[in-house]
């Protein structure tokens, strides 16, 4: 008795052990489920995950090491000569190193006119441009970044209407089939009220694949193996009507587009560069010395000696001439890039503010009274249907007027948080939060 009443307890503390065990899982794979990013927390992943970033990253350490490479001094050469052995006389044999002459020499070339420090400078002017390049990259991955989440936004708030519309919907047939089996609408009616039920359900499959397909391009980008149903963003998706004024944001822009440094920082190394093709059409002598060891010399004094020359190029014909000049144009080349790189960042930011301009135009009136005009229509033309008052048609294009309404607005959201991250990126900052 006593060991079946013990299995029993076992077995039940077995059974409370596992749903406990399994209900942990489910609480923990829920909260894995609902845990929403917001656009801080998806900017973060993507800075540290994305492969395209940690490349540029990569690149940056390279331009770096070249400016170890730029900075060395040329190696010094040694020179050992051994010449002379000769077969001892009068014994028919070779005596190893018998009457050598030995020679051991160095020589180093004397790199004149600080070329040395000029290629540094041209290295560390590229490792800067290499910074901005990466800086210019970031800013660009982040405007894809920002715009597959605002894709993601929009296709949840789509996905909400779509099912408020389905619900609401099936509330219209709950009441209307109560009508028809009261005889109070003809059977045609409640058709067509069903009919359009697969306009909704249409509209929710339609905006669950564009919600699944902006998950997938946000992995994407972060670089994240992380199941499309077990992520999820936040964040407002609303519009400030705030704008500064187009001279303020073309100001910040010029001070902070990556591009315009870049283009800046590439026309300091074209200058440098010219300076160095200048530098090496100088000529650098060679400076030796050497030590001898004569053994067969007639000269008691002269079995050993030191020497020293110096090597001095005669730069008659080769003066660098060609590289001076193609540098000295490179100047000119990198100033107009620069030149163009302006005029684009006005352009880009010009476009973006009308574009976002253009938006706020839009959406003001349709928060202030077109959502709860069509919401007003919608319901007073419902109640007056359901009442006899007004015909299904009335009903049914109250009802499309509605939902026309509400996804042009949800559209224009998306449409001016696009833009918003278009001037963002035009530039080179958060303007627009």
């Amino acid at each position: 008795m006593k060991s079946g009443v013990s299995r029993c307890v076992a077995v039940l503390t077995y059974v409370s052990f596992s749903c406990v065990f399994l209900l942990s899982i489910a609480v923990t794979t829920r909260a894995q489920t609902t845990a929403a990013l917001t656009w801080d927390q998806v900017r973060q992943r993507f800075q540290q995950n994305n492969p395209t970033l940690q490349a540029g990253e990569t690149g940056i350490a390279e331009s770096r090491a070249e400016e170890i490479t730029a900075y060395l001094r040329p190696n010094p050469e040694l020179t050992l000569t051994g010449d002379g052995t000769q077969i001892a006389p009068n014994k028919g044999v070779w005596v190893p190193l018998a009457g050598t002459f030995e020679v051991a020499s160095v020589s180093y070339l004397h790199e004149r006119d600080h070329k040395r420090e000029l290629r540094l400078k041209s290295a560390q002017e590229g490792t800067a441009i290499a910074v901005s390049g990466q800086s210019d990259l970031q800013r660009t991955l982040l405007f894809d970044l920002r715009t597959a989440f605002v894709a993601t936004l929009q296709a949840k708030a789509d996905l909400q209407l779509a099912k408020d519309d389905l619900a609401f919907w099936d509330q219209v047939l709950t009441i209307s089939s109560d009508r028809y089996h009261a005889g109070d609408i003809a059977s045609i009616d409640l058709d067509r009220l069903e009919l359009q039920r697969v306009q909704f359900e249409s509209d929710v499959q339609t905006a669950e694949v564009n919600l699944r397909t902006a998950k997938i391009q946000l992995l994407a980008l972060l670089n994240d193996r992380t199941p499309v149903d077990q992520l999820d963003v936040t964040g407002p998706f609303d519009f400030t009507d705030q704008l500064p004024p187009v001279d303020d944001v073309q100001n910040m822009a010029l001070a902070n587009r990556p591009d315009l440094r870049e283009a800046m920082q590439s026309v300091d190394q074209a200058k440098v560069n010219h300076q160095l093709a200048v530098a090496d059409g100088s000529t650098d002598p060679t400076l030796s010395a050497w030590y001898t060891h004569n053994a067969s010399t007639n000269n008691p004094y002269g079995n050993q000696t030191l020497g020293v020359s110096i090597d001095v190029p005669l730069r008659i014909f080769d003066r660098n001439q060609g590289e001076k000049l193609r540098t000295q144009l490179d100047i000119t080349k990198n100033q107009q890039l620069l030149n163009a790189t302006q005029a684009q960042v006005f352009s880009d930011v010009d476009s973006a503010y009308a574009q976002v301009n253009s938006d706020l135009i839009l959406l003001r009136p349709y928060k202030v009274k077109y959502l709860q005009q069509a919401t007003r229509v919608r319901d007073t033309i419902r109640f007056s249907y359901e009442h006899g008052g007004a015909s299904l048609l009335d009903f049914l294009n109250a009802e499309s007027d509605y939902r026309n309404v509400q996804l042009s607005y949800l559209n224009l959201i998306g449409s001016y948080l696009t833009a918003a991250a278009q001037l963002n990126m035009s530039v080179g900052r958060e303007v627009i939060q």
